[in-house]
């Protein structure tokens, strides 16, 4: 049976994980978000599908790079987790 403070421990992990999966992604929509708003600020150009088509489109690339990582970072999450509920039972 775990405890309350094993489960706090575990959903810590889980939230970190999660940060550490979607951090990648998220700082590189960021990035192309800022970018097309800076050039349709400097241009005036104010179409709405030029802010989502790139940032899709580079999302898209982002994660087909961050794949392995992201493969990795939950292989090694749920590996932990089930040698913690083994422990437990």
């Amino acid at each position: 049976m775990l405890t309350s403070e094993e489960v706090l421990v575990i959903a810590n992990d889980a939230v970190s994980t999660l940060i550490h999966i979607a951090l990648p992604i998220m700082l590189v929509a960021l990035f192309v978000g800022l970018a097309v708003s800076l050039f349709q600020a400097l241009t005036q150009i104010q179409e709405m599908t030029l802010t989502f088509v790139p940032k899709i489109i580079t999302i898209f690339f982002s994660l087909l790079i961050f794949l392995p990582y992201i493969s990795t970072t939950l292989a090694d999450f749920t590996r932990e987790l089930f040698q913690r509920i083994a422990g437990a039972g």
